[in-house]
């Protein structure tokens, strides 16, 4: 009996340094405004996109979806000239976690609004590559291929580490429900199946190559994460299994080997482990 207390108190302790990470100072505030305004929303409780994104494993598929489309030599190029992921990586996040909050939870005027405040953001960004090529973040090709490539990440580490399973048709739901935000931000005819989705990941194989800006980004990702001594194990294990779900000519590219019955063994139960903790501390308080 004495130990529920304990618990309950590294709970709550866990849940607020997580939610620091991931939300920032202004977290409370913005969860209350997302979840407390009346209203219409896009999508509909018990709806695949609400099942995936308020789900634990968003921390790896999210990992994965970094370093996937980091893959994209214009991609990468918007990144790192303009995102500064490495200067402010937390601020980064936080900006894209309140992002997916707001357009998969949020009333549809928070939702509107977030799509045009980052449409406005994509538009001032453009410039060249080291090798001369032009890009602009509002190309709706480079918008296709971010979009793909979260999607399939975010639905990969749900299917491998997932609160429970997804059925096919709750798969092919989900896809087709971030075809709206996709829709809104300029990707022209976004996937709405997964064969539609296999299909858009294959048309940008040619395209895809691992830059000299996209191995740096996974050196910062993967082995010098801004996190104190204590997170590091943790996201340790999470990052390893990001890489574990990657592709295998993904992996190739980003040079990032792996032993393939090491990580069925020890790396995803591994991760799969931690994102359950994670899933607990971020569970709501017993009322």
């Amino acid at each position: 009996m004495s130990a529920a207390p304990g618990l309950e108190v590294l709970r709550a302790r866990l849940r607020r340094a997580i939610f620091a990470r991931v939300a920032g100072p202004d977290g409370p505030a913005v969860r209350a405004r997302i979840h407390d305004t009346p209203g219409p929303r896009w999508f509909a409780e018990g709806s695949p996109i609400r099942l995936v994104h308020g789900d634990a494993s968003m921390f790896v598929g999210g990992l994965r979806a970094l370093l996937l489309q980091s893959l994209h030599p214009l991609a990468m190029a918007a990144v790192a000239g303009h995102s500064g992921f490495r200067g402010d990586p937390w601020g980064r996040l936080q900006r894209t976690s309140a992002f997916l909050a707001v357009t998969t939870f949020g009333t549809a005027g928070d939702a509107s609004q977030a799509v045009e405040a980052v449409r406005a953001v994509h538009g001032r960004v453009r410039g060249r590559t080291a090798e001369g090529r032009c890009y602009a973040a509002s190309d709706p090709r480079l918008l296709a291929w971010v979009h793909a490539a979260e999607v399939d990440s975010f639905l990969c580490a749900f299917r491998r580490f997932g609160a429970r399973r997804l059925s096919d048709a709750e798969c092919d739901g989900y896809i087709a429900d971030t075809a709206r935000v996709a829709a809104a931000l300029g990707v022209r005819d976004p996937p709405r199946s997964r064969s539609e989705l296999c299909a858009v990941l294959d048309g940008f194989a040619p395209e895809l190559r691992a830059t000299a800006p996209a191995l740096d980004a996974a050196r910062f990702l993967l082995r010098h994460p801004p996190l104190p001594l204590a997170a590091r194990p943790p996201y340790g294990l999470l990052a390893a299994s990001a890489v574990a779900l990657l592709p295998p000519w993904a992996r190739r590219e980003l040079r990032l080997p792996g032993v393939p019955a090491v990580e069925r063994a020890l790396v995803l139960p591994a991760g799969a482990a931690v994102t359950r903790g994670i899933r607990w501390a971020m569970a709501p308080p017993a009322s």
